[in-house]
C-alpha cells in the first residue's frame, strides 16, 4: 500500500511538469443537485486527463538504461496520449498498445507525438501484446499495476485535500483501479472522515466484479467508456479499494451520456463519459448519505468529439437528467 509520503514525493517530483488544476465551487450543479458540489478539473490538465501526473513521475523515476530501452504501455486512450506526450518532451521511445476500438482522436494524438501505436482487436491482445514488447526489451508503464502510478495520480487527491477541506463525499471514476486508489490514499491521510466513492460503468466493471470475487478476473467490455475499460483489476489497487473506498457504484452507458450532458448544461464543462457517470452516481450517494453531504467530483477528463456525443446521444435518446430539488418558478 502506498502511503501520503509517496504521494508527497510524487507532487514535488512532477511539479515542473504538470498543471495544478482548479478546484471550483458550482453553483449550477449545487443548484441543480441541491447539496455544495465542488469540482476537481482534471481534464484541463495536459492532455485533457489527469493521466500525465503519473506518467510524468513514472518516466522520471527510470534509469538511464530503462530509458534508453524505450517504454511501452497498453491504454484505452487516455493514458497512452498521455505517455506518449509525456516521453516525446523527456526524448524517450514510446510505443503504444491499443485496441482497434480505441478512439480515432486517441490514436491520433498518439501518432502526432512521435510515439509507435501498435493496434490489437481487443484489449486482452493488447495486454499480451504489451508483454510481448516487456519480453523483448522495452520499459515497462503499466497504466495502473505500479505503485509510482498511484502515487502519481494520488497528487490529484492531495491537491483536493486540500483546496477544498469541507468536503464530505467524493466520486472518483474507476478503470484499472489506479487513480481512485491514490485519490482515496491522500484523502484518507488528509481528511479521513471524507467518504471516497469508485464509479464504473457497465460493460467497464472490472473493480466491482473483482470486489465480489475478491480477486481480480477476467471481465468482458461493452461499454462506450474505452477510458474505463480495462479487462481487469490488479492485486495493488483492489486492496486499496478494498481498504479505503466507500463503494463502487456501477451506472448504465445511458446514464453516463445524461451525465455528460448535465455537466455540460449545469457545471459548463465539456467531458467524456468516464466523467459523466459521475453524476448519477452522486444522485446514488445523496440517497445513502442524506441531504447534509458537499460532493466533490473529480472531473477526470475531456477527450470526446461532438460528434461522438451526437452519436451517443441518438444512440440512447439521452436527455439531461433534470434537477434533483425542483427549481420554484
Amino acid at each position: 500500500m502506498i502511503g501520503i509520503d509517496d504521494i508527497r514525493a510524487a507532487a514535488d517530483r512532477i511539479a515542473p511538469h504538470v498543471l495544478r488544476t482548479p478546484t471550483l465551487a458550482s453553483p449550477g450543479l449545487t443548484a441543480h443537485l441541491g447539496v455544495p458540489v465542488t469540482l476537481k478539473l482534471e481534464l484541463l490538465q495536459r492532455t485533457g486527463s489527469f493521466k500525465p501526473r503519473a506518467s510524468t513521475h513514472k518516466l522520471l523515476s527510470l534509469t538511464d538504461a530503462e530509458k534508453a530501452a524505450g517504454v511501452a504501455t497498453v491504454s484505452g486512450g487516455n493514458h497512452g496520449t498521455a505517455l506518449a506526450a509525456v516521453a516525446g518532451s523527456l526524448g524517450i521511445a514510446a510505443t503504444v498498445v491499443m485496441a482497434e476500438s480505441a478512439p480515432e482522436r486517441s490514436k491520433a494524438a498518439v501518432r502526432a507525438a512521435g510515439a509507435d501505436l501498435r493496434l490489437t482487436p481487443d484489449m486482452d491482445g493488447a495486454f499480451a501484446l504489451l508483454d510481448e514488447l516487456v519480453a523483448g526489451g522495452k520499459t515497462l508503464v503499466h497504466p495502473f499495476d505500479d505503485p509510482m502510478v498511484l502515487a502519481g495520480h494520488g497528487t490529484v487527491g492531495l491537491e483536493f485535500a486540500t483546496d477544498a477541506p469541507d468536503l464530505t463525499d467524493v466520486l472518483v471514476s474507476v478503470g484499472g483501479g489506479a487513480f481512485v486508489s491514490g485519490v482515496a490514499t491522500a484523502f484518507r491521510a488528509l481528511r479521513p472522515d471524507v467518504r471516497v466513492w469508485g464509479v464504473e460503468t457497465e460493460g467497464a466493471d472490472a473493480m466491482t466484479q473483482a470486489l465480489a470475487a475478491k480477486s481480480p478476473v477476467p471481465v468482458r467490455l461493452s461499454s462506450i467508456a474505452s477510458t474505463l475499460s480495462a479487462p481487469h483489476v490488479s492485486r495493488l489497487t483492489l486492496d486499496h479499494v478494498s481498504e479505503l473506498v466507500e463503494d463502487v457504484l456501477v451506472v448504465p452507458d445511458t446514464d453516463a451520456v445524461r451525465g455528460v450532458l448535465t455537466l455540460a448544461e449545469q457545471a459548463k464543462v465539456w467531458t467524456e463519459p468516464a466523467a459523466g457517470c459521475l453524476v448519477p452516481a452522486a444522485l446514488r450517494v445523496l440517497e445513502r448519505v442524506g441531504p447534509d453531504a458537499r460532493l466533490g467530483l473529480v472531473v477526470c477528463g475531456g477527450n470526446v468529439t461532438f460528434s461522438d456525443v451526437a452519436a451517443w446521444v441518438r444512440r440512447f435518446d439521452a436527455t439531461p437528467f433534470p434537477p434533483r430539488v425542483p427549481v420554484e418558478v
